[in-house]
């Protein structure tokens, strides 16, 4: 029997060079591809992507293997950098990274390696899978710290058949040491952080490129201004920095938008009863196996690296569910994702359209 083919995603980082020098040992016949998704402003003064593209050719050429450069710049700017747009301009709060790994990594990327013989395709992302009963699972990372199954809960049965994580069953820690001891160029590189696959850049500046801004007041629940906001896109709930107000007190965070009146709304203290919600809808579902998961407690995430949240499920129809939870959970974010957990295993979730 061949050793499978395999083809990985190179990123230029150390995770996705990892993943490939591990497949690469085992015997798999591993090819490298390097994912050219933002184009518009690549210019040395912000974007990484040209030193990440040299990191990645540096690890094949050490490895040993073949490497392609992938344009998939035209895919990403309909799939994900629209949509991205669209939600900040109605007032939410997106997650590119969630979409990229659905529309991107495990679609077009996906799609690219089938159809050039692939068997399968690798990530560096920590996330593990395994099969029962000829389902493919999808799994927290055995890393607590680093589990980014939260960004995958999008992908469907079809893209976790031909998916890998290599680096499902390691810790950060022992990847960094694996790194070292064979001496990749991406070994001591820090972790990639900003617009996923467009990479750090002031986010005001970059955003004003695009979207209109409108200043307009930041007001108490009770109506009082207390300050001046840039423009609802650059909010989340639950932020602290940069509002600018001053005055004795608490600390002051966004609670809420008033998109038609243009207010930004503001509350005192960390545990205002307005950051809190005891339930939510989401709507946009993906379910992992195929199919929704029954009602009943199961526990949640509405934010990357926060607690599992236990929770009960209610569908109401029309692509569209409710999560109920036995405590009260902080900053629940429209825009963001709620991803649903039962134990170690990723049942899908969707996109917060509301809390209360």
């Amino acid at each position: 029997m061949s050793s499978p083919h395999i083809i990985v995603g190179l990123s230029g980082g150390v995770d996705s060079s990892v993943a490939a020098h591990l497949l690469h040992r085992q015997g798999a016949r591993v090819h490298g591809v390097f994912m050219q998704n933002w184009q518009d402003d690549d210019n040395d003064q912000y974007c990484s992507i040209k030193q990440d593209a040299l990191d990645a050719v540096a690890v094949a050429d050490l490895l040993g293997i073949d490497i392609d450069i992938v344009n998939f710049a035209d895919e990403y700017k309909e799939r994900v950098f629209r949509y991205f747009l669209e939600e900040y301009q109605a007032g939410r709060t997106p997650n590119p990274d969630v979409l990229c790994n659905a529309e991107i990594k495990f679609k077009s990327f996906l799609n690219y390696a089938l159809a050039h013989g692939a068997d399968a395709i690798a990530t560096g992302h920590y996330a593990r899978k395994t099969v029962r009963n000829g389902q493919h699972l999808l799994l927290k990372g055995i890393d607590t710290s680093k589990d980014q199954s939260y960004f995958l809960y999008r992908l469907q049965p079809h893209q976790l058949r031909y998916a890998l994580f290599p680096l499902g069953d390691m810790l950060k820690t022992d990847v960094r040491r694996t790194a070292a001891d064979i001496k990749l160029p991406t070994a001591a590189k820090k972790d990639s952080t900003g617009i996923c696959f467009i990479g750090e850049r002031p986010f005001r500046q970059f955003l004003q490129q695009y979207l209109p801004t409108r200043h307009g007041a930041m007001v108490t629940p009770e109506g009082k201004t207390v300050g001046e906001h840039i423009g609802l896109m650059f909010y989340t709930l639950g932020q602290r920095k940069g509002l600018g107000i001053g005055g004795a007190g608490e600390a002051w965070f966004v609670a809420g938008k008033n998109l038609a009146k243009n207010q930004l709304i503001v509350v005192q203290g960390h545990d205002h009863p307005l950051l809190y919600s005891r339930s939510l809808r989401m709507h946009k579902l993906t379910w992992t196996l195929g199919s929704p998961p029954p009602e009943g407690r199961y526990t949640c995430k509405t934010r990357y690296r926060m607690a599992d949240a236990p929770c009960t499920l209610h569908h109401t129809g029309n692509d569209q569910a409710e999560l109920h939870f036995e405590q009260a959970q902080w900053a629940v974010t429209p825009g963001q994702s709620a991803v649903l957990y039962d134990g170690d295993i990723c049942l899908g979730g969707g996109i917060i359209e509301s809390a209360a």
